[in-house]
């Protein structure tokens, strides 16, 4: 059985399917550290986040593993690195190349083929596995998503600005919805979560008895 949970940055899509996924007795995957992981691999060897031909080189050369709260890259665990201010400014451009969408896609269904997970991401419920039996699309009002990035990076000793944050975020938002290929919209099936006024335990209790019932 997959479970699938899209929405922006910010919404708590992580944070609730990792929990979520313990409480079924799932395995997670967080499609998005991927991305940001070939994004990494891009930057450390200089070349075009943009070239189509160079990003199909490079995930020919590279090899990524999702261990349980790690991610793998040629073995090496860049689980802290993918999350940098310079990643994620140039994983736009990773997360919008036809090539890498292409391939991830692939990988993702590879791992879980013929397994139990519960997959977070922008395009789980409608493009990698849209035949999931159980979908959410996880949101939250943009000055509570900024305030929880905002406390997510300050606790990592980051020094930046909320404001910067959510001109950022709305960037994001922009570019992730008017997408050509995978834009984030909601499945027509997916169960519609705002997790604004709710704590994380709320939200994945209000997912676990909507998941439960489709087991």
């Amino acid at each position: 059985m997959i479970v699938t949970i899209d929405g922006p940055a910010g919404a708590g899509k992580s944070g609730a399917a990792r929990l979520l996924a313990q409480r079924l007795g799932f395995d997670f995957l967080d499609t998005g550290a991927m991305y940001r992981a070939v994004t990494l691999a891009g930057l450390r060897t200089q070349i075009s986040l943009t070239d189509q031909a160079a990003l199909a080189k490079l995930l020919d050369a590279i090899h990524l593993d999702m261990p349980p709260g790690q991610v793998l890259l040629n073995r090496e665990d860049v689980t802290g690195l993918i999350r940098s201010p310079e990643v994620t400014a140039a994983s736009g451009a990773v997360a919008s190349s036809p090539v890498v969408r292409h391939r991830l896609v692939r990988w993702q269904r590879e791992i879980a083929a013929d397994r139990n997970f519960v997959c977070e991401g922008r395009d789980q419920g409608t493009i990698v596995f849209a035949d999931a039996r159980c979908k959410f699309f996880l949101f939250a009002d943009p000055q509570e998503r900024a305030r929880r990035r905002h406390r997510e990076l300050t606790a990592r000793g980051e020094s930046i600005m909320l404001e910067d944050i959510l001109q950022a975020q709305k960037e994001r938002d922009a570019r992730d919805a008017a997408r050509d290929i995978a834009p984030m919209v909601p499945a027509k099936d997916a169960l519609l979560v705002d997790s604004t006024p709710w704590t994380l335990e709320q939200v994945v209790d209000h997912m676990e008895q909507e998941a439960r019932k489709r087991m």
